[in-house]
């Protein structure tokens, strides 16, 4: 199986911490130069420090934008394909705060789709021509178990996760010609600080404390367990290998096996 990333170079958004800092590790080991974007730059520091060198021409830097700005995003993104082509874009951004769907205010749904949807279109149009010429395009957007499932308590979230899937079908469809793949990858439950605020706050709502909400949710999984970060990032890493060059257009759950539906 090919999976060699040598000479590939990867741009790895909301690298700083979570399933993003460990999508940006796994590409690292497999020989891509990577990318890391995200706010902090103290933490994208630290994470291109440490991440993996498995060859010397390996070459690991980071960008400094905010997903929910689209005109600074768009700016930094081209400034780095002006230097040299992205073979890969994995899009990954924080998910809305949780709350029903009903009481949602406008806004709300306004800034998801900016930091997903408009903010992954964006990173797209920038690399897709740099993909093109190079012959080589990986695009994963890390979505959620929502679309195939929504999940209670997350309203805002659910609707921008679909809005998100549907664009990058259509995206796939665009770009199979020209050998560019467009996937999704959907995580379920994952020890990140995303997955901590959801369970604080049904434990709030429930009137039970954080450690017995846990052990609730991990019941509903049935692999009994939250998911590590790392285990996203592999099936991100191989969908972004010469391996899956005839993939395109999938939803790829990564829960433990909690999503019901086929």
């Amino acid at each position: 199986m090919e999976l060699d990333l040598t000479g590939r170079c990867a741009l790895v958004c909301g690298a700083s911490q979570g399933i993003g800092r460990a999508c940006a590790v796994e590409l690292a080991k497999l020989g891509a130069n990577v990318t890391a974007l995200a706010r902090r730059e103290d933490a994208l520091r630290r994470v291109v420090a440490e991440l993996p060198r498995v060859h010397g021409a390996q070459q690991h830097d980071f960008l400094v934008a905010d997903s929910g700005d689209t005109e600074a995003l768009r700016a930094v993104v081209r400034s780095l394909t002006a230097a040299h082509p992205v073979h890969i874009l994995v899009n990954n951004s924080g998910g809305p705060p949780p709350g029903p769907l009903l009481g949602a205010r406008i806004e709300d749904f306004l800034e998801a789709y900016r930091k997903h949807l408009l903010a992954n279109h964006v990173l797209a149009e920038a690399v897709i021509p740099g993909m093109r010429e190079a012959g080589y395009g990986r695009i994963v957007n890390i979505i959620s178990t929502s679309v195939k499932e929504p999940i209670a308590g997350l309203g805002v979230s659910n609707t921008t996760r679909w809005a998100v899937a549907s664009w990058a079908k259509t995206l796939a469809t665009e770009l199979a010609p020209f050998g560019i793949t467009v996937n999704n990858v959907l995580p379920g439950s994952t020890k990140t600080p995303r997955i901590e605020q959801i369970v604080a706050t049904r434990a709030r709502k429930s009137g039970v404390d954080v450690e017995a909400m846990q052990r609730e949710m991990e019941s509903e999984i049935p692999m009994r367990r939250f998911a590590d970060p790392s285990e996203i990032a592999a099936a991100v890493a191989f969908l972004c290998s010469p391996a899956a060059g005839y993939i395109t257009g999938i939803n790829v759950p990564v829960d433990g096996g909690r999503t019901r539906s086929l």
